[in-house]
């Protein structure tokens, strides 16, 4: 079932009535440099100028801290997409970002297998 406030975006048989690449006029490259685990959130500017649904969606989840990821998971949209979107709210000043703290080698072995095992599980 469709939310409410989604108006045509969303269609309770069809799904998503509007493409993901449209939400970003096909813009494929964020201008800012995000990573998946990069995390972002609203510094209380305000926006100028019109920005879409999304944005303002994407700006309402990033209250607190949170995830590129989370957001893309959250908008249901892909995550180049979230990224355009949400690089379009660091750029007017509505959003901060900070690259994902890593305490170790982001390649290193035990924690590659630790994602390998979880995923295992799930399956």
């Amino acid at each position: 079932m469709a939310a409410a406030g989604d108006g045509p975006w969303l269609d309770d048989a069809a799904g998503r009535l509007v493409r993901p690449f449209t939400v970003s006029n096909g813009r494929t490259e964020p201008s800012v440099a995000l990573d998946l685990m990069s995390q972002v959130m609203a510094t209380g500017v305000t926006p100028l100028g019109y920005l879409g649904p999304e944005h303002a969606q994407a700006l309402d989840l990033c209250r607190a801290p949170v995830s590129v990821a989370e957001v893309a998971a959250q908008l249901t949209l892909p995550a180049v997409v979230t990224k355009v979107l949400l690089s379009d709210l660091v750029d007017c000043g509505a959003l901060t970002t900070k690259p994902p703290a890593f305490h170790h080698t982001p390649t290193d072995r035990s924690l590659l297998e630790a994602v390998l095992d979880g995923l295992r599980r799930q399956l």
